[in-house]
């Protein structure tokens, strides 16, 4: 199969760079676009990523479903007048991740890595380094290419979409980037980033799709906030020299075999899982029997 993780592994250490490295100049081969343009696009997506992340700080209001909004303020205010158990690290991102999903529920303009219901995780792992850890844009920038690179064998050899491979396809593959990424932005080789995007993705293997009245509210905001603080203990484990003992080409040929055999009602319908408890129910009911207010 053409570019696995094994063969970008390959290439960059026979090259000497980084997996952010090879995807940005794999981008100029392809597009005919410089350097600098590619570079620049990318940069602006980091920038839509942050503002994401402040609109959703900012807007306390609960969604027009009211299953969601405000949540990322609380939690911002809880970081503020405690020492939350996670660390700081961890709590900022799960913060960002939460304020990024709920200004997706909004409609606000936020950037699909590698989908709308999984848009908290990257952003919040980047606003996290940089608050935390100082990481600058240009090297954040350089660190979505890396995430890109990995979202690309993704997409190309399992799923990215729920209605395709469950949450796993979702959650999974942006908490297996984000592993990945943080691994690089932390000096991490890039065979130590494939080790933490394949325990990262280990982790989520089966997760259903199953949202609350077929809106990515409930679970998918949270499972955003899970999503972060899974991504750092991976990134950890590989940055400690710890592998995977499952070669990362092979997790995510699993994940592409159980999103497969999965059932159609785990797969973004609303026909099971958490959708179709009582709860869920009694929400998706009240959602779509209210009179129409236009």
């Amino acid at each position: 199969m053409k570019d696995t993780i094994e063969s970008i592994v390959q290439e960059c250490m026979a090259q000497d760079v980084s997996i952010g490295e090879w995807m940005l100049r794999r981008e100029v081969d392809r597009s005919g676009s410089s350097r600098e343009q590619i570079f620049g696009r990318m940069q602006e997506r980091l920038h839509v990523m942050k503002q994401a992340v402040r609109d959703g700080l900012s807007d306390i209001t609960e969604t027009e479903s009211r299953l969601s909004g405000g949540d990322a303020c609380r939690m911002h205010q809880y970081n503020q007048n405690t020492a939350p158990l996670s660390g700081p690290v961890i709590s900022t991102a799960m913060t960002a991740a939460m304020a990024t999903s709920e200004s997706n529920a909004k409609m606000g303009l936020i950037v699909a890595t590698p989908t709308a219901g999984s848009a908290g995780i990257l952003p919040g792992v980047m606003v996290s380094l940089q608050d935390n850890r100082g990481v600058d844009d240009d090297t954040l920038t350089m660190g979505l290419f890396a995430a890109s690179a990995i979202g690309y064998v993704f997409a190309n050899h399992a799923f990215i979409s729920g209605a395709a491979g469950g949450c796993q396809a979702e959650i999974g593959s942006a908490t297996a980037m984000a592993a990945g990424t943080i691994t690089e932005l932390q000096q991490g080789t890039p065979e130590q980033a494939a080790h933490a995007t394949a325990m990262a993705m280990k982790s989520l293997l089966g997760l259903v799709c199953d949202p609350v009245a077929g809106l990515v509210e409930v679970p998918c905001v949270k499972r955003n906030v899970i999503g972060t603080s899974i991504a750092f203990s991976a990134a950890d484990m590989a940055l400690a020299g710890i592998t995977s003992r499952i070669p990362c080409d092979e997790v995510i040929q699993t994940m592409h075999t159980i999103g497969r055999d999965m059932p159609g009602s785990l797969k973004e319908t609303a026909e099971g899982g958490l959708a179709q408890t009582p709860t869920g129910k009694e929400a998706a009911r009240r959602l779509y029997q209210r009179p129409c207010t236009l």
